[in-house]
C-alpha cells in the first residue's frame, strides 16, 4: 500500500488493539511481532523509519563481547544473559534477513604477549555461549597471518591476533524491511507522522492525536493499548502521558566515519580490545568502503546529532595507531553521529546504574513504554513487550506466543546468494550493480532491475551502484516521502559519501517530483532540506 492508503486507515472510525509509537528497530519489530499474533496494529514514526538510532549503528550483529568481558571479570549474570541473548537472536538475525546480513570475520591486534591468552580464551568462551548456533570459530593468529588478513594493520610491535566471527547487516533497510514485513501481516505503517498528545477516558490511555509531519493534518487514532517505543525520546512521550514522570533515559553519542575501500580488506574487520580510555574500536568493510567507529560521550536528546570536530579527531588518532597508512580529514568521506539511549528503571533501587538492557514500564494511566536494549537483540525486545502488552491491555490475539523467531523478512524468503548472476544475465545489470542490488533487495531485486530496463538504469552518480530505479522503487514500494528518506536510507550513498550524495540530489528531487507530482515549492522545500541534513546531520 501506499503512505495515502495507510493514512486513510489510520483516519477510520475503527479501534486498534496497539498504537505503536516510533519506526525505529524497537517499533517496527514490535509492530511485525503484533500483527503476525493477529493484533491490529498500527505504527507511527515522527520522521522516517531509522531515521535516528536505528541507521546510525556500526552495523554488526553481536553478542557482545564487551559484555562478556564484563560478565566474567565482574561476575554480572545480567550482562551474562546479555551475551547469551545477542548470540542467539545474531543466529536468528542472519536466518530471517539472509539479504541483508553476513558473517563477517574480525581479527583482533595484539601487541603484548599478555594479551594472548587473556583474549583468546575470552573469545573462544563466546564460541562456546554460542553453542549449536555458533557462525565460526576463533583462533589465534600468528604475526604473519594477522598482517595476510588484515594488510593495513601496523607491523611494528604486533605479536598475534586472534580471528573470531561476528555478523553484519545493513541497519536502515533492515527497519524498514521490519515495517514492510508488518504491513503484510496486516499492520497500518506510516512514516512522518506524530504523536502530539494522548488521549484519556476514565484515568486510561484510549488513543492519540496524530499529526502529518509532511502537511500538519490532525487527527485521533483510537487504540486499546499505546506502546512507546521512541527510543531516545521516550521520555518526551512519557511527559505527555504524566508531566511529573521521573527521567528514564540520558543518552551518549557515537559517531562513525567512512574511508575508501582502501583501508579495510573485502572481507575483514578490525575490532581494537581497548583504547588508551577503555573503548573499543572497529574498523570495517561495509558497501565497499571503510567504516570506523566508534566513539561514546555524553549527548543532549535531538534528533539529528551532528558529529564534533573532537570526535572526529579521536578517531583519526586512534585508528593512525593501528595502521601503517596515515589517516587524514581528507579521506573522510563522510561522518555520521547516532544517540545510544541508556536507560535506568525508574522503580529500581539504584536508578544511577544504566545499561543497555531494555526496561517495560507500564504507567499508572497504561501506557506501556519500552527502552534501551540494541539492534541485535530487537526480536527478543519485541516478543517481551507484546507480551507484556497483551497481558496488560487484555488483547485477544489469534496466536499468544511469538511467531518472528523463524519468519523470514520481507526479501529474505527467497534470497539466492548467487541472485545476482541472475540480474546479470536476465536484466544485463552490470556485476557491481547487480550484486548490490540482490544484497539490500534480496528476492525483490528483479522489481528494481525491471524498472532499471525500462529506463531508469542509468547511475545515479559515477563509482557507486545506486539506480535511477531505486528511487522509484522507493517511491512507490517503500514508502519513501523525501529525498533524504531515499539517499540516506533507502539506499545508504548518504552514509557513504556525502559529496557523492550531494551531486545525485537534484537526479532524485526530479525523478520524486515527477512521480509524485510535486510543484515549485515542494521542491524547494525538499532542496533546502536535504542541503540541510547532508551538511549538518543525517
Amino acid at each position: 500500500m501506499s503512505r495515502k492508503q495507510h493514512l486513510q486507515k489510520l483516519k477510520e472510525d475503527r479501534i486498534f488493539d496497539l498504537l505503536v509509537v516510533g519506526g525505529g528497530a524497537t517499533g517496527c519489530g514490535i509492530a511485525l511481532d503484533a500483527a503476525s499474533r493477529g493484533l491490529q496494529v498500527a505504527l507511527i514514526e515522527k520522521n522516517d523509519f531509522a531515521e535516528g538510532t536505528s541507521s546510525r549503528s556500526t552495523k554488526l550483529v553481536h553478542g557482545g563481547v564487551r559484555y562478556l568481558e564484563m560478565a566474567v571479570t565482574k561476575l554480572d549474570r545480567v550482562q551474562y544473559n546479555l551475551v547469551k541473548d545477542g548470540l542467539r537472536e545474531r543466529y536468528n538475525l542472519l536466518q530471517n534477513a539472509p539479504h541483508l546480513s553476513n558473517r563477517l570475520a574480525l581479527v583482533t591486534p595484539l601487541y603484548r604477549w599478555i594479551d594472548i591468552p587473556y583474549v583468546f580464551s575470552g573469545l573462544k568462551l563466546y564460541d562456546l555461549l554460542a553453542g549449536k548456533r555458533n557462525i565460526g570459530h576463533s583462533r589465534l593468529l600468528s604475526r604473519r597471518e594477522a598482517l595476510r588478513l588484515f594488510p593495513t594493520l601496523k607491523a611494528q610491535g604486533l605479536k598475534a591476533g586472534v580471528l573470531y566471527y561476528d555478523g553484519q547487516f545493513h541497519d536502515a533497510r533492515m527497519a524498514l524491511s521490519l515495517a514492510l514485513t508488518a504491513e503484510q501481516q496486516g499492520a497500518v505503517v506510516a512514516n512522518h507522522v506524530a504523536v502530539s498528545g494522548l488521549i484519556k477516558a476514565e484515568g486510561k490511555i484510549v488513543g492519540a492525536q496524530l499529526t502529518d509531519s509532511l502537511n500538519g493534518e490532525s487527527w485521533t487514532v483510537r487504540s486499546r493499548g499505546v506502546i512507546n517505543a521512541t527510543g531516545p525520546f521516550a521520555d518526551q512521550v512519557r511527559l505527555m502521558d504524566n508531566p511529573a514522570a521521573p527521567r528514564m533515559l540520558s543518552a551518549s553519542s557515537g559517531i562513525h566515519l567512512v574511508l575508501d575501500k582502501r583501508f579495510a580488506p573485502p572481507d575483514t574487520g578490525l575490532m581494537i580490545p581497548e583504547t588508551e580510555d577503555g573503548r573499543v574500536l572497529f574498523v570495517l568493510p561495509w558497501e565497499d568502503h571503510a567504516l570506523v567507529g566508534t566513539t561514546d560521550e555524553p549527548a543532549d536528546i535531538t534528533e539529528h546529532p551532528r558529529p564534533l570536530d573532537t570526535e572526529i579527531a579521536y578517531l583519526l588518532r586512534h585508528v593512525t595507531r593501528y595502521f601503517n597508512l596515515q589517516v587524514e580529514t581528507t579521506d573522510i568521506l563522510a561522518v555520521w553521529s547516532g544517540l545510544r539511549p541508556l536507560v535506568s528503571d525508574p522503580k529500581a533501587a539504584d536508578t544511577a546504574h544504566l545499561a543497555r538492557d531494555h526496561v517495560i514500564e507500564v504507567s499508572r494511566d497504561g501506557l506501556l513504554t519500552i527502552a534501551g536494549g540494541k539492534w541485535t537483540t530487537y526480536r527478543l525486545m519485541a516478543e517481551d513487550t507484546v507480551d507484556h502488552a497483551i497481558a496488560q491491555f487484555n488483547l485477544a490475539a489469534r496466536q499468544p506466543s511469538c511467531l518472528t523467531e523463524h519468519l523470514p523478512l520481507l526479501g529474505g524468503a527467497a534470497y539466492a546468494v548467487k541472485g545476482d548472476l541472475v540480474l546479470m544475465e536476465k536484466y544485463h545489470v552490470p556485476a557491481d550493480v547487480a550484486a548490490y542490488l540482490n544484497r539490500n533487495y534480496g528476492d525483490q531485486a528483479e522489481q528494481v532491475a525491471v524498472l532499471a530496463v525500462a529506463g531508469y538504469g542509468a547511475r545515479l552518480v559515477e563509482n557507486h551502484p545506486f539506480l535511477e530505479a531505486e528511487v522509484l522503487h522507493a517511491v512507490r514500494l517503500e514508502l519513501a516521502e523525501r529525498v533524504i528518506d531515499v539517499l540516506a536510507r533507502r539506499m545508504p550513498l548518504a552514509l557513504l559519501d556525502t559529496g557523492a550524495a550531494r551531486q545525485a540530489a537534484p537526479r532524485v528531487l526530479a525523478l520524486m517530483a515527477e512521480e509524485r507530482g510535486w510543484d515549485q515549492n515542494r521542491c524547494e522545500v525538499e532542496a533546502r532540506l536535504t542541503a540541510t541534513r547532508l551538511s549538518e546531520g543525517l
